[in-house]
């Protein structure tokens, strides 16, 4: 049986993509036309939508206050044996579901038809936000809520015991499609609850058009913005809880998009965040 201290060794760094990123459908296509800067609005309408969603998770639920495990340490040898001389795997997933490691590492590597994409808000294209970052930012956005609802916000976030954000871009190598892919590290039974909470507000108001599924993952969920059918845009989120990571990602493309692509894609990067056993 694996302990909490089992770790799922990764590289220290990635190699060129192999074979499997063009068996996930990444191959170039050339489009009708590129998704236009107006068209960000698109997706900034679909996080403040989900964002109102976790407002409610954050009023409706209780603080659960729940300690992180350290990161594993390694392995002592025996009594009187020279140490080990193995490099340390630099990030990963232990067998509890808690992951260590910078979260730009454990973001997906730009794939096979796909080129780093454009900047996600004031971050940047691939980055890591701290803690203390997201909660100076969290202060500021709280200035705007009533008071009784801040203290309790405050309250929630304080109970999350937040890590931080990695954020990584992708635009394709046919300039038709930008993907978002957004590490969240905090409480896991938080994780797990938000990523429920917003697979049914998703699924039950009727507000959205269901996308596709995600074969192998059945945490996993995605979900297409409302929108015309003659619409030239059109814009798919997917969420799942892996651990202590809720992971994110957004696509805004020329319609109708490349669900294989899309489902091949979000599909690495689970693979690549699972703890050992949890996926063949």
């Amino acid at each position: 049986m694996t302990d909490d201290d089992s770790v799922t060794a990764t590289p220290a760094t990635t190699p060129a993509p192999e074979p499997a990123d063009a068996a996930a459908g990444f191959t170039p296509e050339q489009p009708p036309a590129a998704p236009r800067p107006a068209s960000r609005r698109l997706l900034r309408a679909g996080a403040a939508t989900v964002a109102a969603a976790l407002v409610g998770v954050v009023i409706g639920v209780g603080i659960i206050k729940t300690r992180y495990d350290d990161p594993a340490p390694a392995a002592a040898g025996p009594t009187g044996a020279p140490a080990p001389t193995a490099t340390p795997t630099p990030y990963g997933a232990k067998s509890n579901g808690s992951h260590f490691g910078s979260l730009r590492d454990l973001l997906l590597p730009v794939p096979a038809g796909f080129e780093p994409g454009p900047d996600e808000g004031g971050y940047g294209n691939d980055t890591e936000i701290g803690a203390g970052q997201i909660s100076d930012e969290l202060d500021a956005e709280l200035q705007q809520v009533p008071k009784d609802k801040r203290d309790k916000l405050r309250s929630y976030w304080e109970g999350l015991h937040v890590k931080g954000t990695g954020v990584r871009t992708y635009r394709n190598d046919g300039n038709n499609l930008v993907v978002g892919l957004r590490l969240r590290q905090f409480n896991q039974q938080e994780v797990q609850r938000i990523n429920e909470y917003t697979a049914v507000f998703t699924g039950d108001t009727g507000i959205f058009r269901s996308g596709p599924q995600i074969p192998g993952h059945p945490e996993a969920h995605c979900y297409l913005m409302p929108a015309p059918p003659s619409a030239p845009i059109d814009y798919l989120e997917c969420s799942a809880a892996e651990g202590d990571l809720l992971v994110v990602m957004s696509v805004e493309g020329v319609a109708p998009l490349p669900k294989d692509k899309i489902v091949g894609l979000f599909t690495l990067q689970l693979d690549r965040l699972a703890s050992p056993g949890a996926s063949a």
